[in-house]
């Protein structure tokens, strides 16, 4: 377990955060589409996260990076049009053959420079506004290494309760040289490196958080419902 941590809030604010949009999964259940740039409510899908982001209560962050595989122009262009030129990059994964969520933060936290990195995936278009904010309240407040977004879902009884939403997290970018010995490992659940540090959990389930706020869309359907929902 790490034990670095920061004290105060002096000490780290948003603009410390930069941002990283995963969008470079294999979209295997949407049929192999590039599922980031799927149309959703009229534009695509990576525009609305890149959207929310460049409009984080307390803001502007650092800047922000894309993961994608494929189709880097396009992607390049949205992050262009939300965060200006010089604060938008996009990459590709350094760990080959769509190894999931933690190639992505492993490229991710070797591009940052900024001393946080904020991870969220291209598919969910409602996250809250606040989610920088209050990731980094927690995070500060805990002396912790990575903060994770909890949010209310169905349970086994159907009654709702709070589950951890991985890749919506923020971790110090120190943790790069840890998640590459991770990778290198055959390591690929998000929660198994996670655990390996000090990490705290941030409910979101107050009656002003949307209870859509954090759903994701794997498949066309499911884009085509949560397009329905009122946000």
């Amino acid at each position: 377990m790490t034990s670095s941590a920061f004290t105060s809030a002096s000490d780290v604010g948003i603009n410390d955060i930069t941002a990283l949009v995963l969008a470079g999964g294999r979209g295997a259940r949407m049929g192999g589409v590039d599922k980031g740039l799927q149309p959703f409510r009229g534009q695509p899908l990576v525009q609305h996260a890149l959207v929310r982001l460049a409009h984080q209560d307390g803001g502007p962050l650092h800047g922000v990076l894309v993961n994608a595989n494929r189709n880097h122009e396009l992607y390049l262009a949205q992050a262009k049009a939300c965060f200006g030129a010089g604060k938008a990059q996009v990459f590709a994964d350094r760990v080959q053959d769509f190894s999931g969520p933690l190639a992505g933060f492993e490229a991710g936290l070797a591009l940052c420079s900024s001393p946080l990195l904020l991870t969220v995936p291209c598919d969910s278009p409602l996250f809250p506004l606040d989610l920088a904010r209050r990731l980094l309240d927690a995070l500060i407040a805990a002396k912790a290494d990575v903060a994770v977004a909890q949010a209310l879902e169905p349970g086994p009884d159907g009654h709702p309760v709070l589950r951890s939403q991985p890749v919506f997290c923020l971790m110090k970018a120190s943790l790069h040289e840890s998640l590459s010995a991770f990778l290198a490992s055959g390591g690929r659940k998000i929660d198994a490196w996670t655990a390996q540090h000090r990490v705290v959990h941030v409910p979101f389930n107050t009656a002003d958080d949307d209870p859509r706020a954090f759903a994701n869309a794997n498949t066309l359907d499911e884009l085509r419902s949560l397009e329905n929902t009122r946000s």
